[in-house]
């Protein structure tokens, strides 16, 4: 994921002026806490949460199913 640096607020200033983040994510769309030098959080408009992108059950399905595969002899091991 690409961060634009207009949008990286370090986790003091989130929480001594949270209404600067807000700003950011009206202005940006998102906003990105940094805890130690590391992005740690990703503040989103509401809107723009609930049309992100889910996967179906069938691909997680799919996916649990390969890898119950995979690790099958692993997972009877720790059956025991």
């Amino acid at each position: 994921m690409t961060i634009d640096t207009n949008t990286v607020v370090s986790m003091t200033e989130a929480n001594q002026n949270f209404s600067r983040v807000a700003r950011v994510v009206d202005k940006y769309g998102k906003a990105v806490v940094f805890k130690n030098n590391a992005p740690r959080y990703l503040i989103v408009e509401f809107p723009a949460a609930d049309k992100a992108e889910h996967a179906c059950d069938e691909d997680v399905l799919s996916s649990a199913r390969k890898l119950m595969d995979q690790y099958d002899a692993a997972f009877a091991e720790l059956a025991k």
